[in-house]
């Protein structure tokens, strides 16, 4: 029997989709949990409206670490570890001197 971890509460259906296409760009199973629960808007409490993401258990640790990214490009910016340079959130790489900090 397959183990599956929760792994992510999407606050809508449209950023779980989004987390949904980038984990299995890297090959990641993945399972929506929840997204059925959309046409109920204004019958349920917005918390129960939340979409989780689910990963096999032995993904859990890949996967993580697709969710940091994008929780990084969500953020205000981050700081090339080479140049010192503040780069947008949406940057993967340093605008400035071409540093990828996946890579550090």
């Amino acid at each position: 029997m397959d183990q599956w971890f929760n792994l992510y509460r999407a606050s809508h259906v449209l950023e779980a989709h989004a987390i949904k296409g980038a984990l299995e760009v890297e090959g990641i199973a993945v399972r929506l949990n929840g997204e059925g629960l959309q046409s109920l808007i204004g019958e349920l409490p917005v918390d129960l409206l939340q979409v989780t993401l689910m990963v096999p258990v032995e993904e859990r640790s890949r996967a993580s670490r697709v969710i940091e990214r994008y929780q990084k490009r969500q953020g205000n910016g981050w700081m090339c570890g080479r140049c010192g340079e503040e780069n947008s959130a949406s940057f993967d790489i340093c605008w400035r001197c071409g540093h990828d900090p996946e890579e550090e």
